[in-house]
């Protein structure tokens, strides 16, 4: 089969985001006239106003949008885009921005990597720097230093948080890594499916990690490209809000009662 006529299908999955509709217009915009990627959109229970926004992008063919009454969380919104699909998907999240239409060239160069199931771009923030998303392992310390807010304290150990945060990877080749992020992700969905998916105990935070170590335990390896890249309107919402603080703990709970408590 041509690459090209492989089916291609880009999940969102969002809850009152409020870039989304920035993120969707760039999107639109970027894939121009190939309308042979899907979008499919999975709605977290949005106030009224807010879906009648969405609702307007159905005039475009190739968008699908399930509107869901109850907030499930990032996990249940992306399975339910994307298992019992073949092809590949792209796990977008809703702020998200392209500047060039890079989805099928990254899908080919997933597909010519058959031990590999998930593949990440270079994310970058607005104005042009890394966001350090990659992990190749995590444990209490570190996860809990990235929140303190002192800088000398980060400075005393900018070593270790450089090397938690694959700050050494280059930029001019491939890399096989352990855990790439959620904010955008492509994978495979045979292989997707064969391991069910994202685990939906997870309302959010965390799942991202562990899809990548349930992809592992299946045999499959994770690969980082920086040839390719997207911009994330990162908010770390974790560190603003008491409440997605409270969430990002409970995850961190049930990651590391799932796979074994790491402190150090």
């Amino acid at each position: 089969m041509n690459m090209n006529d492989t089916n291609v299908t880009v999940s969102i999955v969002t809850h009152n985001s409020d870039k989304i509709f920035l993120s969707l217009d760039s999107l639109i915009e970027t894939l121009g006239e190939d309308q042979t990627i899907q979008i499919r959109i999975f709605d977290n229970a949005s106030e009224a106003d807010y879906r009648k926004h969405l609702e307007s992008y159905l005039a475009y063919p190739f968008i699908k949008i399930i509107f869901h009454e109850e907030n499930k969380g990032f996990g249940f919104g992306h399975n339910a885009n994307l298992l019992g699909t073949d092809g590949y998907g792209i796990i977008f999240n809703p702020d998200i921005i392209l500047s060039e239409n890079h989805l099928k060239e990254m899908t080919n160069h997933l597909a010519e990597q058959p031990e590999c199931g998930l593949l990440a771009p270079k994310i970058l923030n607005e104005d042009g720097t890394t966001q350090y998303l990659i992990r190749n392992h995590l444990n209490v310390f570190d996860y809990m230093l990235r929140f303190i807010p002192f800088k000398f304290v980060k400075k005393l150990f900018a070593k270790r948080l450089a090397k938690f945060e694959c700050r050494d990877l280059p930029d001019d080749q491939d890399s096989l890594v352990r855990m790439i992020s959620g904010s955008f992700m492509v994978a495979d969905l045979a292989k997707f499916n064969e391991i069910d998916g994202f685990d939906e105990r997870y309302f959010m935070y965390f799942e991202d990690n562990d899809l990548c170590r349930k992809m592992e335990q299946a045999g499959y390896k994770a690969v980082y490209s920086p040839q390719f890249t997207v911009v994330h309107l990162y908010e770390r919402g974790a560190v603003k809000s008491r409440k997605l603080f409270f969430i990002f703990l409970q995850s961190m709970r049930k990651y590391f009662q799932k796979w074994g408590w790491q402190f150090f």
